[in-house]
C-alpha cells in the first residue's frame, strides 16, 4: 500500500520544481508527476531502466519524453535540465552513484526534488487500520521508503536540503479499501483463511469509522524535499590542490 493516490497537491508540485522547468522525472514511480509538470508547462524527460516498461509509460506521460536509462548511468548531456525530480524511488537507487549523476546532468543552481506519499496516522481510524495490517505484514504503512532520504546526509553534491510536508485527503469506499489491500503482494498471497479474517477486520475498522452515505477520507502525507546542486566537486576531481595539474 505504497503507492501515491490521485489528487496530488498542486502546492507540492509548485515547491519542488519552478514552473516551465527542463525536468528529468527518474523511473516509472515518477510517471504521475512527469505527466503534472508536462500539464503544468515544463519540458520533461523521464529515465526507466526496464525498456519493457517504457511502451506503458509513454501512453500514460502524453508529450514527455521517455528514455531508456539507468539513474547511475544517465544517457544525458551534462547541465541538460533544472530539475531532477524523483517520487517514492530514491530508495531504489544506489545514492552514491546516482546522486553524482543528477549533480552533472544538473545546470548550476538547478535542484534535486523528492517526494514520498504515505498514510497520516495521525488519525485515530488510519492507526487502527495501520495495526491491522501490520499484524499480518509488519512493513506496511512504516514509511520506511521515505527515510532513504537520509542518503542525502554529508552528500557534497546536494548539501543544503529542505523539507516540507503537505496534507491529502482522498475519499474511500469500504470497497476501494478492501481492493487497496488485496494490492499489497503479501497480503495477497494469503491464505484463505486467513484472507477472509483480513478482509473482516478491515471491513470492521471501515465501518466502525464512516459515517454514511458518507466514505471515509484517507488522509496522506505528502513529504518533499529540495536541495539545490553543489557542483564543486567536480571541479575539483580535475584540479588538484596547486591548481596546475589537470587529470582527466
Amino acid at each position: 500500500m505504497t503507492t501515491p493516490p490521485t489528487g496530488f497537491p498542486a502546492t507540492a508540485d509548485a515547491w519542488l520544481v519552478p514552473g516551465r522547468s527542463r525536468v528529468l522525472a527518474i523511473g516509472r514511480a515518477s510517471a504521475s508527476a512527469a505527466a503534472r509538470l508536462r500539464r503544468a508547462g515544463c519540458e520533461v524527460t523521464l529515465v526507466e531502466k526496464d525498456p519493457g516498461a517504457l511502451a506503458s509509460i509513454e501512453t500514460r506521460v502524453a508529450g514527455v519524453r521517455v528514455l531508456a536509462g539507468s539513474a547511475d548511468a544517465l544517457p544525458l548531456r551534462p547541465a541538460s535540465f533544472d530539475v531532477v525530480v524523483i517520487n517514492q524511488g530514491l530508495h531504489l537507487l544506489a545514492p552514491g552513484l546516482a546522486l553524482a549523476e543528477f549533480a552533472r546532468v544538473l545546470v548550476p543552481g538547478g535542484r534535486l526534488a523528492l517526494a514520498y506519499t504515505t498514510r497520516d496516522d495521525s488519525v485515530p481510524w488510519v492507526r487502527r487500520l495501520a495495526r491491522v495490517l501490520q499484524s499480518f505484514d509488519p512493513e506496511l504503512m512504516t514509511g520506511r521508503d521515505a527515510a532513504s532520504v537520509t542518503a542525502l546526509d554529508g552528500c557534497g553534491y546536494f548539501p543544503d536540503v529542505e523539507h516540507r510536508s503537505f496534507r491529502m485527503w482522498v475519499p474511500v469506499s469500504r470497497e476501494e479499501m478492501l481492493a487497496m489491500v488485496r494490492r499489497s503482494p503479501r497480503l495477497a498471497a494469503l491464505g484463505e483463511p486467513e484472507a477472509r479474517r483480513l478482509e473482516a477486520l478491515v471491513t470492521d475498522v471501515y465501518d466502525s469509522s464512516a459515517r454514511p452515505p458518507e466514505p471515509l477520507a484517507l488522509p496522506y502525507a505528502v513529504q518533499c524535499w529540495r536541495a539545490e546542486v553543489c557542483q564543486d566537486e567536480f571541479t575539483s576531481r580535475l584540479i588538484d590542490v596547486d591548481g596546475l595539474r589537470i587529470t582527466l
